[in-house]
């Protein structure tokens, strides 16, 4: 009886995972990755829409930046999530404040879905920036989740956890922007409001399962329910050991209240955390990983891969950084976080570097547009075993309970912003020398034969509207 039990309360920390994940960082890689499948359609949408209203077509100089605004609202909505998730954290729970989260999801899906119909452009921008407060509430708050409510001899691999509901996210977005399936060009509305299927998922199953002991005891105080809800987690263990450590946790707290990000700064004692925590989370972002996934059909178009086989090419990028975080997480308790680290970087340094070459190459011989893929790829590989995972736990680790949220902020304010600035220039840069409109042509080959009979397309230039 008591080996079932066990065995039913093992199932009940992998239930917590999944719930976590499948309405966190799922999300975020969902809602990165949905949102290069459509990229033709949403700019035929909005030149659209501005000659319905003016009887004049954007310039493409203003296509491409209300399409870098749309990509770029994402990651500045997460900058936002990310200055909610602290006091989110510390008021409400960490589980509460995931199952809050969704309200942001819901609105989201609700402009997306209507967008069209409404013939609104500025809904998909304002559904683009709240479903980045969505992420940035969740990428800050789940690891401190999970973090809190796995075993210590666990903690690492759980926390890894996180990064592999981020791959698992963008795959999944990849899939569903096939043009088999939402990827078509009637269909991009539901395919943007289909973050709001993880959202239910979350709603339904979350409220099952229990809060961090960590929280209950150090932050609420309230020692029952820090107890039954170690129990759930853990089953018939002795509890003697972890009720111990928070005990001790609590007493080094002393009743202080949780601290603002800013006091992190000027503590001597924690200068080291928080350097370690600024320079590498800016490397994560910087280092331009997510940019691919939001602009990935036409860097490979850039790359002279045949329009036929991008959106498979796009789908292998998720599937590498998927594949990379299960094996980071198997290894990470045995080869140790700055091992990841350092190895993930050097071989993105490497990777990157014959990319480059490649690029400048690809006119010389036939084969070096698939080598500049390969790269692609193995740059995602190198960037899933150690940056993607490892960097999002160090705050778990580094900072105590009172310092913790407080920690969260300071990280995810500086990667979204990072990712903004990164997703905003990263088009101007991919297409200098080749318009953005040149490589969408190509892209509009990949989706009609006929493009150059179709009434939006003519060449470079976009019709006047009495053709429409």
């Amino acid at each position: 009886m008591r080996a079932l039990q066990g065995l039913f309360q093992g199932w009940v920390l992998l239930l917590t995972i999944c719930a976590a994940g499948i309405g966190g960082t799922f999300q975020f890689g969902y809602n990165l990755s949905i949102i290069n499948a459509p990229t033709l359609y949403i700019q035929e949408f909005t030149n659209e829409t501005w000659q319905m209203r003016t009887g004049r077509p954007l310039p493409d100089h203003l296509v491409l930046l209300v399409w870098s605004l749309i990509v770029s609202l994402y990651p500045l909505g997460g900058l936002l999530g990310a200055l909610l998730a602290g006091p989110l954290a510390i008021t409400l729970g960490r589980k509460k404040s995931l199952l809050v989260n969704n309200i942001f999801v819901v609105a989201a899906a609700t402009l997306f879905g209507f967008s069209r119909r409404a013939g609104s452009f500025e809904m998909v921008m304002l559904g683009r920036l709240l479903v980045g407060v969505s992420a940035g509430v969740s990428m800050n708050v789940q690891p401190m989740y999970l973090g809190e409510s796995a075993p210590k001899e666990l903690r690492g691999a759980v926390a890894m956890t996180s990064a592999i509901f981020t791959a698992l996210g963008i795959v999944m977005g990849q899939v569903v922007g096939l043009r088999e399936l939402l990827g078509g060009p009637q269909a991009w509305p539901l395919l943007l409001a289909s973050c709001l299927v993880p959202g239910v998922l979350q709603l339904a199953s979350l409220p099952l399962l229990p809060e961090s002991p960590r929280y209950l005891l150090i932050d609420r105080g309230d020692s029952k329910a820090c107890l039954a809800a170690l129990q759930r987690l853990r089953g018939p263990a002795d509890l003697a050991g972890e009720l111990a450590e928070l005990e001790q946790e609590r007493a080094a707290c002393g009743g202080r209240r949780a601290r603002r990000p800013w006091e992190l700064f000027g503590d001597r004692a924690l200068r080291r955390q928080v350097a370690s925590l600024v320079v590498l989370g800016g490397a994560m972002e910087l280092c331009g990983n997510d940019a691919v996934y939001s602009y990935a059909s036409a860097m490979f178009v850039q790359a002279r891969i045949p329009p036929e086989k991008v959106q498979y090419a796009v789908i292998g990028t998720g599937g590498c950084e998927l594949l990379a975080t299960l094996v980071s997480c198997v290894v990470i308790e045995r080869v140790g976080r700055r091992v990841l680290l350092m190895g993930g970087y050097c071989l993105m340094t490497c990777w990157g570097s014959v990319f480059t070459a490649a690029l400048c190459l690809q006119s010389s011989f036939p084969w070096m547009p698939y080598l500049a893929m390969s790269c692609i790829f193995a740059f995602i590989l190198s960037f899933g075993i150690g940056p993607a995972g490892v960097t999002g736990i160090l705050a778990t680790e580094l900072f105590d309970q009172t310092a913790r949220p407080a920690a969260y902020m300071v990280c995810g304010v500086l990667m979204w912003t990072m990712l903004f600035l990164v997703g905003l220039g990263f088009p101007f840069i991919m297409t200098k020398g080749k318009t953005f409109l040149e490589i969408s042509e190509e892209l509009y080959r990949l989706n009609f034969p006929g493009w150059s009979q179709s009434p939006m397309w003519r060449g470079p230039e976009v019709v006047q509207s009495t053709e429409l």
